[in-house]
Order: structure tokens, then sequence, then C-alpha cells
């Protein structure tokens, strides 16, 4: 797709990631979010925009001070099978690099995408921030059918960094 933007979501972006959201949930694929939470959590969002309407998004939602997690990972059916969802995955590994996190994880029920992006399928009980957090009060708990999956995050310290650029 030619003149695709990605960018953090705002607040505004609230109704058309509710609409992107509440399509895929539909599909059996996600459970469903409130508005006012997509709109709180906006800027965790980035988008895919293409043409002036939202085609994808996924959330960079931190679980823990070590864990982040990609969630409400999109792709509008039409636009599917152009790197979109490729291109929303880097962006978020790289903002959870950056923000210092050791690792991401993401519960999907179609593992390629993350499997070519290096996160490994793992049990649900390596990842206890998300059962903690999600997992043990979501009706589905305990047969949602989602694969774990988890990629570790290559997080330098500043020492290791100056040491590289002094040598």
């Amino acid at each position: 797709m030619a003149d695709v933007v990605i960018r953090t979501a705002t607040p505004a972006d609230a109704p058309a990631l509710d609409t992107l959201i509440g399509a895929h949930q539909r599909e059996g694929h996600l459970l469903p979010r409130e508005p006012s939470e997509l709109r709180r959590r906006a800027p965790r969002f980035v988008v895919a925009e293409a043409d002036g309407r939202l085609v994808a998004c996924a959330e960079l939602a931190p679980l823990s001070a070590r864990v982040a997690e990609i969630r409400s990972l999109v792709v509008a059916g039409d636009v599917r099978r152009v790197g979109l969802g490729a291109r929303i995955v880097g962006e978020l590994r790289a903002r959870a690099t950056a923000a210092g996190f050791e690792s991401l994880c993401a519960f999907t029920h179609d593992a390629r995408l993350f499997v070519r992006h290096n996160f490994s399928i793992v049990p649900h009980v390596w990842l206890p921030e998300k059962i903690a957090t999600d997992c043990a009060g979501c009706p589905l708990f305990r047969r949602c059918g989602q694969q774990a999956m988890v990629l570790p995050l290559r997080v330098e310290s500043r020492a290791g960094a100056a040491r590289r650029a002094v040598a």
C-alpha cells in the first residue's frame, strides 16, 4: 500500500479503533474493548492510516516493569497481506526496546506473524504478569485457545553503550 502513515494514536482515534477492534472481535479473535478505555489508552496504540482512515492498530501495554504486551493487533480485512501487521509489530518492538522492557509478549490465535518476528511459543505460565493482569478474570480463562508468544528484547545498559562508543 502506498502512502500509509504509521503513527501514535490520539484520543480522537478512539471511534476508529473501536470499529477496527469490534470487527475483529466479531470474527472471534479478540475480547471486546470499551470505547472509554480506548480513548484513555489511545497514546499506547500505534495505528496505520491510509487515505484518511485507520486500517490497522495495536497497543503496547505494559504488564510489569519488565514485560510489555502487544494487544489488539488488527488489520482491516480489505488491506490484509500487504505487510501492515509486520510494520506495526516492528514499530511496537522498537518502542518496547526504547522504553527498556526486557521482553515483549503477545497472545494470538495465529502465531505465524509473530514467529516471523522471532517470537517463540511458550507455556502461558511463563507470563505470570499476563495471567494476573488479564487472564484470571477472563470468562475464557484456561480455554481461550490462544498461544502465548514471547520475544526477549536486547536491553543495553548505558555503561555498555558508553564502552563501545569509546572503543
